[in-house]
C-alpha cells in the first residue's frame, strides 16, 4: 500500500498540480524560436559567436571522469578560493579578453568597466542570465557586428532586462538566450 501511495499516487498528484498551475515550468521552461525548442530559460548556453551577446563563463563545468563511456558535462563551482593564483590568473585573462572583444572604434572598454559576472562563473556554471551592466558593455560590439545602431541594440537589452523577483529578491538580470533570439529576429528584419 505504501508503495502504491508514494510511488504512484503522490507523483501523479504532484505532476497533475504542476501541469495545471505551472505548465511552462513543469515542462522545462522551454524557449522556442522558428517553431522549435532551442533551449531552456533556466540553463545557460555557451558557444555564441561574437555577433551575439556572450554569457557568463562556465569555468565550473567539468567532464565525467568516472564513467567515460558517456561524454557527460558536470555542473559545479571551481571551488577555488579568491586568492588562488589559478583563479586570479583566469579572471585577469577573462577581463583582458572582454576588454579586447568589446572595444570598438570610437568606444574603448576600460578594465574598470568589466562587471564581475563577465569574468566569473556562477556556482553551477549554468547561469542563463547576465547583469544589465555586462549586457550594456556588449551593446557597441553587437551593434557593429550586426549592422545595427547602438540605440536599437540598447533597446533590446532594456526590453529584456528583468527586475528583482517580487521587487526585492535577487538582482536585475538579462536572459542571454532570449536576448540573442530577439537580436536574431531584429537582424532578420534588416
Amino acid at each position: 500500500m505504501l508503495t502504491l501511495v508514494t510511488g504512484v499516487v503522490y507523483p501523479l498528484v504532484v505532476t497533475g498540480i504542476a501541469q495545471g498551475l505551472f505548465p511552462g515550468k513543469a515542462n522545462g521552461s522551454e524557449i522556442k524560436a522558428d517553431g522549435r525548442v532551442v533551449g531552456s530559460s533556466l540553463i545557460g548556453q555557451q558557444g555564441y559567436s561574437l555577433d551575439y551577446f556572450q554569457p557568463r563563463p562556465a569555468n565550473g563545468l567539468g567532464e565525467n571522469s568516472v564513467n567515460t563511456q558517456y561524454k557527460l558535462i558536470l555542473s559545479g563551482a571551481t571551488n577555488l578560493s579568491a586568492d588562488n593564483q589559478r583563479l586570479v590568473k583566469s579572471v585577469e585573462e577573462a577581463k583582458a579578453k572582454v576588454v579586447k572583444d568589446n572595444s570598438t572604434p570610437g568606444h574603448e572598454v576600460k578594465p574598470s568597466q568589466v562587471p564581475p559576472d563577465a569574468v566569473t562563473s556562477s556556482g553551477s556554471g549554468l547561469d542563463p542570465d547576465i547583469s544589465p551592466a555586462y549586457a550594456d558593455l556588449q551593446v557597441h560590439r553587437v551593434a557593429e557586428r550586426n549592422g545595427l545602431t547602438v540605440a536599437q541594440v540598447q533597446k533590446l537589452v532594456d526590453d529584456h532586462t528583468e527586475g528583482r523577483t517580487l521587487g526585492f529578491i535577487g538582482e536585475p538580470r538579462v536572459n542571454v538566450l532570449e536576448l540573442n533570439i530577439a537580436l536574431k529576429d531584429l537582424v532578420a528584419k534588416g
